[in-house]
Parts: C-alpha cells; sequence; structure tokens
C-alpha cells in the first residue's frame, strides 16, 4: 500500500474536522476523496504531506510514519493545494527552476515525466505566474509538484475554479500520469469527478461512509430513482415532499430525483398522484442513479 490511514482524528478547538478516519491507497492507485467543503479533505492532506500532526491514529505515506518520518515523506511525495501558492513574481521556467533545485534536481533529468503537460505552457514559460489563465496556472502547479519525480502525488480540489474544459484535460493528464506507477491522491467537491477514479471515499463531517468503485458503489444502490418534470417545478417540489413514505427530493438541473422508501412505490402512484395535483407537461422516468445520488442519500 503506498498510503495507510489508521483512525486518524483531528479537531481544532470545538470542531471536530476528522474522526477516526481510515483507509488505504494501492500502489499505482488513482483515489478519489469525495465530499463538500469543510468535510476535512483539506485537514486530511495536510496531515499526510507532514504539514499536521493528527491527535490520534497511524498514517503511512510511501512506508513512512507522518509523524516519525516526515522528511523521507517529504522527499518523495508531491502535494498541490487547492489554493494557487507558487511565486505570482516568478516566471513559468523561474517556478519549474526552483522547485526542482529544491529537491536537487533539474527539469531536464525529469522532463519526460512533466513533458505531456509542460508542452501546453512552455510558450508562456517567460511569462509571470500572476499573469497566467485558471487552467494554465494549474498546470504549472501540476508541473512543480511533480518534477522531483515523487511516489506519491497529492491533489486538494486541484480543478476548484477552473473551467470545464481545463477540468476535462486535468483529468487526462492524472490518467496518463497513473501509467507511471505514481500512486495519486486526488480530494474534489465534484461529484462527476468520482467515476473518473479507481475508487473512491465519501467523507462528510470528517468521517469516512463508503468505500469502493464508482461502479460498484452505484450498482449496490438499491432505491428507484424517478427523474420527474412538469411547468410548475416550484410546486412539484412542494408536492412530492408530502407524499407518505417519501425519502429525498433533490433538484438536479431542470429535473428533480425523487426516492420513496417504500420498495412497492411505483411510477403509477407517483404519476396518479401528480396528476391529481393538475401539474401539467408531466413527465417522470426511471433512472439510474448517479455518484451524486448516492453521496446525497447517504444515511
Amino acid at each position: 500500500m503506498s498510503i495507510v490511514v489508521q483512525n486518524i482524528s483531528k479537531s481544532f478547538k470545538t470542531v471536530q474536522a476528522l474522526q477516526e478516519v481510515s483507509f488505504e491507497v494501492k500502489e499505482g492507485e488513482l483515489f478519489g476523496l469525495i465530499g463538500p467543503d469543510g468535510a476535512g479533505k483539506t485537514t486530511l492532506f495536510r496531515i499526510l504531506t507532514t504539514l499536521l500532526l493528527p491527535q490520534n491514529g497511524q498514517a503511512f505515506v510511501a512506508g513512512f510514519d507522518v509523524k516519525e518520518e516526515y522528511k523521507s515523506i517529504r522527499n518523495c511525495v508531491g502535494y498541490m493545494p487547492g489554493r494557487f501558492s507558487l511565486y505570482q513574481d516568478l516566471t513559468v521556467e523561474e517556478n519549474l527552476t526552483f522547485f526542482a533545485t529544491t529537491f536537487g534536481t533539474t527539469i531536464e533529468e525529469n522532463y519526460d515525466l512533466i513533458k505531456d503537460i509542460y508542452v501546453q505552457i512552455e510558450p508562456f514559460k517567460n511569462r509571470r505566474a500572476k499573469d497566467l489563465s485558471g487552467g494554465m496556472k494549474q498546470k504549472l502547479a501540476l508541473c512543480c509538484a511533480l518534477i522531483h519525480a515523487p511516489k506519491v502525488l497529492f491533489l486538494d480540489e486541484p480543478t476548484t475554479g477552473v473551467d470545464p474544459v481545463s477540468r476535462k484535460e486535468f483529468w487526462e493528464m492524472l490518467k496518463r500520469l497513473k501509467q507511471q506507477n505514481i500512486t495519486i491522491l486526488v480530494s474534489t467537491p465534484y461529484m462527476d469527478e468520482a467515476s473518473l477514479c479507481d475508487r473512491i471515499a465519501f467523507i462528510q463531517n470528517g468521517k469516512i461512509f463508503k468505500i469502493d468503485s464508482p461502479q460498484n458503489i452505484i450498482r449496490d444502490f438499491q432505491p428507484k430513482i424517478y427523474e420527474v418534470k412538469s411547468d410548475d417545478m416550484y410546486q412539484l417540489l412542494s408536492d412530492l415532499k408530502q407524499i407518505p413514505d417519501t425519502k429525498s427530493t433533490f433538484s438536479f438541473g431542470e429535473s428533480i430525483h425523487y426516492i420513496n422508501e417504500k420498495t412497492e412505490f411505483t411510477k403509477e402512484k407517483l404519476q396518479t398522484y401528480l396528476n391529481e395535483k393538475a401539474h401539467k407537461n408531466l413527465d417522470i422516468q426511471l433512472i439510474q442513479a448517479t455518484i451524486e445520488d448516492v453521496f446525497m442519500n447517504a444515511d
């Protein structure tokens, strides 16, 4: 295992950021930590990259203890924090050279590792980091995290605030990095990115409550989900909440996803109920669950 986390807990005054968190990440795996802001993702990343000490539990990265062997960990991991943290007044090339020198290497020595990413920003190598677009900053930060050929790569919400095209490009880059046997632990609040990981862990309020492959998580989700639309979506949401034994009603774009607790509840019963409420242009479809559906309906 590249990463082993055993019963890690961390609190800040009255806030319990992490509660008995445990999981393992295999060597060469792309593992996603999925959860909303404030769930504890960044706190966990800071512990695993030796920037914070846990109050309880143990953690090992690349075989090294985060408490006792932090220097060894820092030499063999790459870390890309959620907020752009490179030197704004240095150019692209200067930032990359600085990080390479810090780890006792050169751009040329590990160029093959970053080549696919760096060629996209190399035309702007003399531009200061502060003048780059969000997507270009993202690529530069990833290059700096990789320039010393780390065994494990930590990416804390790397696509937050980035345009959809850059997000797609970024995940394509991660797939290529994975082929080089680099273990990648990535956190994200975006549920659609979860399906791109080998395995994922859901985290909420400092607790992990489900770990598996995205495919298995969706397959094992039992409740029937109805996608419902009508002319009056506000009234539709209100009426759906009034149905006996309702488990959940969540807005998803232009539709509402509805789940009832009773297994005998059918599309026909839902149709009859909403027709009695005089909804016009009613459309009801039984659909397959998404990662977001599973997360929103987690007990």
